[in-house]
């Protein structure tokens, strides 16, 4: 039985890193910094969580031993790297980045063009 859960936690470690690869393709393919800090920081949480759960339900469940640090680590990435992506693509715009051309609308433009408006 044992050997089933091994070979299932190592399907979501695999899947995990086929994940980071994803999100390399998407780094190098997207074509401006907005779209390029989407696909590293949700592909990415996604890919280190599915590695982290993987590791962790396999030293669990075939070797016995329960590592909190590795929930902790799936906890502390699902919280900082979404976050990261939104403030790094936010002074990114701040800084005057241009949009790509196929980019259809700009919802934070026409916010900041309202509230001049208002002053």
């Amino acid at each position: 039985m044992n050997e089933i859960y091994s070979y299932l936690f190592i399907a979501i470690v695999v899947i995990g890193s086929l994940l980071s690869v994803v999100s390399a393709l998407g780094i190098l393919r997207f074509p401006d910094v907005y779209t390029r800090s989407h696909a590293a920081s949700k592909t990415s949480t996604l890919a280190v969580t599915f590695v982290l759960i993987g590791t962790f339900l396999y030293f669990w469940i075939v070797k016995g031993h329960f590592n909190s640090r590795i929930l902790l680590a799936v906890i502390f990435i699902f919280m900082t790297a979404p976050v990261a992506g939104h403030l790094i693509s936010r002074a990114a715009y701040n800084t005057g980045a241009k949009l790509s051309k196929m980019t259809v609308r700009d919802d934070l433009g026409k916010s900041r063009q309202v509230s001049e408006d208002n002053k």
